[in-house]
């Protein structure tokens, strides 16, 4: 039986993206029917020794998979698509983006070899019906071609997803974002606005993309040899800009990384990157000319180590950067990132280039709204409800401070974690308990539990020990001396003394196999384990991960 409206339910869930950069993943439920708004990763830091990525936990969709509809995604970025291939290997449901979104999507389906899932193109303007849910993508500004919002209509209302934006009004693809559909959703009523918080922090406006043309056309105008500019492969409007540049210096552009490539490829291929086939070289070929004819498009701009600047400046690339090259790095560093980006910067600075980066010069601008922005959209859509997304714990608290200064109700205001639940009815709306949620590691194709990661935490901070025990396999006697090997605990040939002491110090739990029988090795080993762990802290501080090894074998009469 239908249920009547006033029973009508709409649920928002968060999955990733609050509390934290990247990730970022939201359903909303309604009866029988769920849609998911981007299903991004996240990177590791340095608390996750191995991982390579982190996505968020789907254990909610997996026990709900037969009430879901699709994926609406609102741009192409790792942090919105990066988790896709994982969900499409347990979820055969259709997948919807604008067009280099989707060529991006397809290219990660195909490396994870995630085959036969419906990938649908769309463009801004075009609707969607998804079982109760209506979405209608809307241009938006950001730093990768076709980033939109998502005006939902639901049974209840109009849902307003912005995605990751910026209020451009000059961009370099001369298509700004559509304010008047927005606002137009604005006049109608939009019952909740989730907005991106990144920026939040920032005042005034972003910068439009053209605002940095200056500072290429200076450094280009400089440089005596060779231009090797870094930036985010997917920052396709900077490609563009850089390459004009470039031209009209009569460079020839080489693009360097494999990612880069990829993307170069797809916007050509798209129309997004306008460059003439005569002026791009390959790698192989950039020796060919003189030093002031070039200029290197490169990844690396946030020091990866398999990035092709890192391996520029650590001459194990092809081109190699020395004396006389200018280096741009077009991009700031990531929260996490700048260890690594000043050692890349040190290691230019030591091979004699010249160096611009964020510090001394204009080389970046964001894709991500300031504050007047976001005052601008809460202005122009006025929700009923406000829900900031994309941020960590402050940017959220922050913008849903700037929410209630707009003159939403403070009682209207949620700033939620991963996992919990918003209940919209015909009622008003309000917290509804909270679901499975959290990060799920990945190390190459598989999942890895945080049991696993405090192990490698331990390894890498105190080192192995292996006690390896042989005893006779029929009286369970002792028939050899204790063998100890420490690997990044100490350093053997130094540590005699210690390791003697250690061997001496499992002399009673040994005696126990030849007392106790088979029956209890387990618990002979555990306490092998727990007399080496007491040892190693009264006499070195430190607590290595302890490994015991029982052998058996025949003692020789």
């Amino acid at each position: 039986m239908r249920k009547r409206k006033s029973e009508l339910k709409v649920k928002l869930i968060p999955l990733g993206g609050l509390g934290e950069i990247g990730k970022n993943m939201t359903l909303l439920e309604c009866g029988e029917d769920i849609i998911v708004i981007d299903c991004g990763l996240a990177f590791p830091d340095d608390e996750m020794p191995g991982i390579d990525v982190v996505i968020p936990d789907m254990t909610y969709l997996k026990e709900n998979r037969d009430k879901l509809k699709g994926f609406l995604i609102t741009h192409g970025h790792e942090d919105h698509i990066g988790a896709l291939p994982y969900a499409l290997r347990d979820f055969d449901v259709p997948v919807y983006g604008t067009d280099l979104t989707v060529a991006l999507i397809e290219h990660k389906l195909q490396e994870m070899h995630v085959s036969n899932r419906t990938l649908t193109v769309v463009k801004p303007g075009d609707k969607v019906s998804l079982g109760c849910f209506e979405a209608e993508f809307i241009k938006t500004s950001h730093s990768i071609p076709g980033a939109v919002a998502l005006a939902i209509t639901t049974p209840l209302g109009v849902i307003l997803h912005t995605g990751d934006f910026k209020i451009d009004l000059t961009p370099l693809d001369g298509q700004p974002i559509d304010i008047n559909r927005l606002a137009y959703y604005g006049s109608k009523g939009v019952l909740c606005l989730l907005s991106d918080s990144t920026n939040v922090e920032r005042s005034g406006n972003t910068q439009s993309e053209k605002e940095i043309g200056k500072t290429f056309e200076h450094y280009f105008d400089i440089a005596s040899g060779r231009v090797i500019v870094a930036s985010f492969a997917s920052n396709v409007y900077r490609l563009q800009q850089v390459s004009d540049v470039a031209i009209a210096h009569d460079r020839v552009i080489c693009f360097a990384g494999r990612s880069m490539e990829q993307i170069v490829a797809y916007s050509r291929n798209l129309g997004y990157l306008n460059i003439p086939d005569d002026r791009i070289v390959k790698v192989d070929d950039v020796k060919k000319y003189r030093d002031e004819k070039v200029c290197i498009i490169t990844t690396g701009s946030q020091g990866e180590p398999m990035s092709g600047l890192y391996r520029m400046a650590n001459a194990s690339h092809k081109v190699n950067i020395g004396a006389g090259d200018t280096v741009i790095i077009s991009a700031s560093a990531i929260p996490g990132n700048e260890k690594g980006v000043s050692k890349v910067i040190d290691g230019l600075f030591e091979k004699g280039a010249y160096v611009v980066y964020d510090r001394n010069a204009d080389v970046h601008v964001s894709g991500h709204a300031c504050r007047e922005e976001l005052k601008l959209m809460l202005h122009i859509t006025k929700p009923k409800y406000f829900i900031p997304v994309h941020g960590e714990t402050r940017h959220l608290m922050t913008h849903a401070r700037l929410g209630l200064n707009m003159g939403v109700p403070e009682e209207n205001v949620f700033v939620l974690d991963i996992g919990d639940v918003v209940s919209f009815s015909k009622k008003g709306a309000a917290r509804a308990g909270e679901v499975p949620s959290g990060s799920v590691m990945v190390d190459g194709s598989t999942n890895i539990q945080d049991a696993v990661i405090q192990d490698r935490k331990q390894l890498s901070g105190e080192g192995l020990v292996v006690a390896v025990i042989t005893i006779d396999k029929h009286t369970g006697k002792q028939i050899a001396p204790v063998e100890m090997i420490s690997r990044g605990f100490v350093y053997m040939k130094e540590a005699d003394e210690l390791m003697q002491g250690a061997a001496q110090a499992l002399s009673p739990e040994i005696a126990r196999f030849a007392k106790e029988g088979k029956e209890n090795y387990s618990n002979i080993k555990t306490a092998v384990k727990s007399r080496l762990r007491s040892f190693f802290k009264s006499n070195t501080k430190r607590l290595p991960m302890i490994i015991p090894i029982v052998i058996e074998g025949e003692q020789n009469d």
